[in-house]
């Protein structure tokens, strides 16, 4: 049994040497209800089939251990184990989370389907030696806090039978080993790899670790299915490396828990972000329709003159690989190039791609969003700010948003914001909205990323106050 100094129920600014009960993280729901979404098949129904397996997502939770840190700035974090389980359906592993956010996260609950069809989901003769869903053989101790009073936390891995995946971790308040019936495992082929995401606790100068996991292969066309749990371990593990629990895999190849095309459009009335622009934009946004009819010429490899766009673009260039053979620039005459940079706010409109996300359990909303030039970046050099000529200029500017919706539910998960070559992830309670449930996005001056708050960011050290910087403010400049 390791020691762990850094975790501990009492209040370390109380003046009385009594253990008391941390703080937890208060239930985070979204400013406005969720309606009823149009009838369709399989989504926002609270079920989605994988295959020989049908889960459910647990969004209630009981606590089992909250642990604090008497080293750094962490928080700590709070282990909980799902309630309200379905019956018929099986906990797969705890969840955790770091107790400075609100509580919002999810695991998932799974039972095997019956009456499979077609049969192809089944690759195995037998199903009675060969079950989707098994018991653990038994458990290891992974690590336990070394507290000699009440309080202490145990973490335990379920040892799968042969053939068959550990899903998740469980966390207990006593040495005794959990019961086997606490806790299913998923048959070998009806699973994927995960890796470690995110930190969620560290324990001070002890190896043991906390973090939330995710699938190895991601995107459109992956498998892969997030079950909502945690890893742990007292050893170094990099982010690459596999793991001892995994995550599921949708084998249902009509994905039918994606939202039909009325359901997306009530998705997109209900969730449509408003961008907001700088106020000191002169690059604003338009429809790619008025940049062609504003002038836009077609450019070809050893011509001098370029060409009109057809207002539908029919003339451009289609099939092949983006081998330079090919570009698009500015109006030829000095006023015509000047009213095309400004934009065409009147015009402008959000462009949807949508997709399937976690192995289909979530649906992406891709909004782009295009602007006919990308202003000159502005330089920042500690306090000062040197406004560039040319340096990041570029004609046709496209940047997008993604709203990441839970198919269980219909619920507005998180958004995307794209910025420059990266961008980033953010949950939904992080998020600022501006009527109902409509997530704002802040566009940065001349560059357009896009942010999920007002403020000045930096794009290189922040430490040593230099990079490009990037301004983000509301004004009376939006696209909704």
């Amino acid at each position: 049994m390791l020691g762990c100094e850094c975790f501990c129920w009492h209040d370390k600014h109380s003046d009385y040497d009594e253990f008391t009960p941390l703080p937890q993280p208060q239930p985070f729901s979204l400013p406005s209800p969720i309606p009823d979404w149009p009838p369709g098949q399989g989504f926002a129904t609270g079920k989605i089939n994988l295959g020989e397996l049908e889960v459910v997502k647990i969004t209630k939770f009981e606590s089992v251990w909250s642990c604090d840190s008497l080293h750094g700035k962490a928080k700590g974090a709070t282990f909980y184990k799902p309630v309200g389980i379905p019956d018929g359906f099986f906990c797969l592993g705890y969840y955790c989370q770091p107790n400075d956010q609100p509580l919002r996260g999810y695991v998932l609950v799974a039972r095997e389907r019956e009456g499979l069809t077609p049969e192809v989901y089944r690759n195995y003769d037998s199903d009675s030696d060969f079950p989707a869903l098994k018991k653990p053989v038994n458990y290891s101790l992974i690590w336990s806090s070394d507290l000699d009073r009440n309080g202490c936390g145990f973490f335990w891995l379920p040892n799968a039978p042969m053939g068959y995946k550990a899903m998740g971790i469980l966390v207990t308040g006593t040495p005794e080993e959990p019961d086997d019936d606490e806790v299913r495992c998923v048959r070998e082929d009806l699973t994927e790899t995960c890796e470690i995401k995110d930190t969620i606790h560290v324990a001070g100068a002890d190896p043991f670790q906390v973090w939330n996991t995710r699938p190895c292969k991601r995107g459109m066309c992956c498998k892969g299915v997030s079950v909502g749990t945690f890893f742990c371990s007292t050893y170094f593990v990099s982010e690459n490396e596999e793991l001892e629990i995994a995550c599921l895999k949708n084998l249902d190849p009509t994905l039918h828990a994606m939202p039909d095309l009325n359901q997306i459009h009530a998705l997109i009335n209900h969730y449509g972000a408003t961008v907001f622009f700088h106020p000191d934009e002169d690059c604003l946004p338009s429809s790619v329709q008025w940049f062609f009819k504003n002038g836009a010429l077609l450019y070809e490899d050893g011509e001098l003159k370029g060409k009109s766009i057809d207002y539908q673009g029919s003339n451009l260039p289609s099939g092949g690989t983006n081998d330079g053979a090919f570009w698009i620039d500015l109006p030829g005459d000095n006023n015509g190039r000047e009213n095309v940079k400004k934009g065409n706010l009147e015009s402008a409109e959000l462009y949807v791609h949508v997709k399937p996300a976690v192995g289909g359990t979530f649906t992406d909303i891709v909004m782009w969003i295009f602007c006919p030039f990308n202003g000159p970046a502005n330089l920042k050099i500690g306090l000062m700010n040197i406004q560039m000529n040319k340096l990041g200029q570029h004609v046709s500017d496209w940047e997008h948003f993604t709203l990441r919706i839970s198919n269980f539910t219909g619920e507005l998960w998180q958004v995307y914001f794209s910025q420059h070559s990266g961008g980033e992830w953010v949950d939904a309670f992080d998020l600022e909205y501006i009527e109902g449930n409509k997530p704002i996005v802040y566009s940065s001056r001349h560059g357009h990323a896009s942010f999920p708050h007002p403020g000045t960011y930096l794009q290189g050290s922040v430490k040593l106050g230099i990079g490009i910087r990037s301004d983000a403010a509301r004004s009376k400049y939006f696209v909704d």
